[in-house]
């Protein structure tokens, strides 16, 4: 077991290698003065994009990145104030669906956007704004012995996973068919996993808080989640077995701001609202 943030490390520069860098951030000039994220974000908004109230849908692997983003936001747009509200991107989803009053949603996949976009409830197309990746995490004192991913095969581990429409679910579900794939992994694999799950829980942070407590002995999460806890340790998956996740976001047809929406889900997607997604870990957009 390493520390979780040397995985996140490791687990992130193998998945940028992959990826293109469309809307990375840029690095600061040389010799120039080094500025956060979120400053930077303050200073380069459009102040033409004009004052709103919106509210923004977000899946619950986002909350920290989100909180960063309101603060810069409502910085460089004074007037404009955001209302944040996380869960799972399939909760949202269907709140969205029968009428919930929010102006922008941002999932931790493409599916749920899309879904919204085919029923008509959206102002437009989705926009990928963000990627992911996964890894497995223990509790910090790990009592259930877990070195490998193949220990979550081992009869009797207890494993927390998410309800079967939330987006890490599908994520997880084809990591363990790749790890069943992989050299060493025993016959049987992925439904000695599956025999092991012990609760679902409505989002991944929830996953995580029952890591956290000792409640379970292991859980598959987003990379973020596990870099943003203290309290839980993780374990090392093999890079040709792990899952990329897309995020994509909508603005809802019924929002009351659409112009100020569609500004948000632009900035987000965009080089300042990249570079706070990345100090909390999330890779770039695709291209």
């Amino acid at each position: 077991m390493t520390s979780n943030r040397v995985v996140l490390v490791a687990v992130v520069a193998v998945l940028v290698a992959a990826c293109t860098g469309a809307g990375a951030p840029s690095p600061p000039a040389q010799g120039a003065a080094a500025a956060s994220p979120i400053a930077s974000a303050a200073r380069s908004v459009d102040p033409s994009a004009g004052a709103a109230e919106l509210t923004i849908y977000g899946a619950a692997s986002l909350k920290s990145a989100l909180e960063a983003a309101k603060t810069a936001y409502e910085a460089a747009n004074p007037g404009t104030s955001l209302t944040v509200s996380t869960d799972s991107s399939a909760a949202l989803a269907t709140q969205i669906e029968q009428g919930a009053p929010a102006d922008v949603f941002l999932s931790a996949d493409t599916s749920n956007p899309k879904k919204l976009v085919d029923a008509g409830l959206a102002d437009g197309g989705a926009v990928d704004f963000a990627g992911n990746a996964l890894t497995v995490i223990v509790p910090t004192d790990d009592p259930a012995g877990i070195a490998s991913p193949t220990d979550l095969a081992t009869a009797g581990v207890r494993i927390i996973a998410a309800g079967e429409e939330v987006p890490i679910t599908r994520y997880a579900t084809e990591l363990i068919q790749n790890l069943a794939g992989e050299p060493g992994y025993p016959v049987g694999y992925a439904a000695a996993y599956a025999a092991n799950i012990v609760t679902r829980e409505d989002n991944v942070k929830a996953v995580v808080a029952k890591i956290e407590l000792g409640e379970g002995d292991a859980g598959i999460v987003y990379v973020t989640d596990a870099a943003a806890s203290d309290a839980v340790g993780v374990i090392d998956l093999p890079p040709s077995a792990n899952v990329p996740a897309t995020y994509a976001g909508v603005v809802v047809r019924a929002s009351a701001h659409p112009e100020a929406a569609r500004a948000f889900l632009a900035w987000l997607a965009g080089p300042d609202g990249q570079a706070i997604l990345s100090t909390f870990g999330f890779l770039p957009r695709p291209a």
